[in-house]
């Protein structure tokens, strides 16, 4: 065969590769396994850094944040701010009796018909993780982002899923309080978008029972912490006030009570106002818990 002359059979061969990759077009351009683009920055005693991307074909960016939006609130996250189209999400860790919250920023952007999803988490100062847990977190959180279809669908659905649901948290209205004015003093805007939807069971002793519109208010006591003779280093000197709207049917239970009566009650985050000073936080539909 002269030199540089292709085989017949090698030639055809050939062609019918090249005319299959032709038909299917040039391939994404997906980046690596989300495990393998996690990354961590900083140390626990400045606060420490974690990222991971996931990219996803076939979803645009305003889809990939309604889809995660969904994502993080089944899985007990707060949302505290959206803008789909823009491709951000500012998304936190709720807080605890074990562990402090932190917040989370997703990023979406989008290249041709593939979106590339980010999440940054930024741990507080002081606060300890394992590597490990916080990477199968944030991959298990991006594995469930879908494109096509089933993307549009699930995106739907996060877009309008409601924040909360899930069991009362329990715990003294003095120690909500605390944390009420902790995060006041670091942004009280935050605040009722933190905890909208959500519900408390809250014991602690009455200050004083009032007629509110068409039910009563039992208020909690709550001690000065400008008066409080053991202070935690770094504690809030902002006083929360607490209040819960007795539900329908609960008036003559909310008139036995009395100032200084021990009780437990169950409600709902209604509103939040921080002017006229000092703060409040009202709960509504209260209910007794025992």
């Amino acid at each position: 065969m002269p030199k540089g002359r292709v085989p017949p059979r090698i030639g055809a061969r050939f062609n019918r590769i090249m005319l299959f990759a032709a038909l299917l077009g040039p391939a994404p351009a997906f980046a690596a396994t989300c495990e393998a683009t996690f990354a961590k920055k900083g140390n626990p005693i400045n606060g420490l850094k974690y990222t991971a991307l996931q990219s996803v074909n076939d979803l645009t960016t305003a889809n990939a944040i309604n889809q995660l939006r969904g994502i993080v609130l089944a899985k007990g996250y707060d949302v505290l701010a959206t803008e789909a189209e823009a491709g951000t999400m500012l998304i936190e860790q709720p807080q605890t009796a074990e562990r402090r919250s932190f917040p989370i920023v997703a990023t979406a952007t989008t290249e041709g018909s593939v979106t590339t999803v980010q999440l940054r988490a930024s741990l507080r100062a002081g606060q300890f993780t394992k590597d490990d847990m916080v990477r199968s977190e944030m991959c298990a959180v991006l594995a469930q982002l879908q494109g096509g279809k089933p993307g549009i669908a699930a995106a739907n659905s996060g877009r309008d899923a409601v924040q909360g649901g899930g069991a009362p948290t329990a715990m003294t209205a003095q120690a909500l309080s605390q944390r009420l004015s902790a995060e006041f003093d670091k942004n009280a805007e935050t605040i009722p978008l933190r905890y909208k939807g959500r519900s408390f069971t809250l014991s602690g002793r009455v200050d004083y029972v009032r007629k509110d519109g068409d039910t009563y208010r039992v208020q909690f006591e709550i001690m000065d912490p400008s008066r409080m003779v053991f202070k935690l280093p770094g504690q809030s000197t902002t006083k929360t006030d607490i209040g819960c709207l007795m539900a329908k049917g609960q008036s003559v239970y909310a008139l036995t009570l009395k100032p200084k009566a021990g009780v437990k009650l169950t409600g709902t985050y209604f509103d939040y106002r921080d002017v006229p000073y000092p703060p409040i936080l009202w709960l509504s539909d209260c209910r007794p818990a025992d």
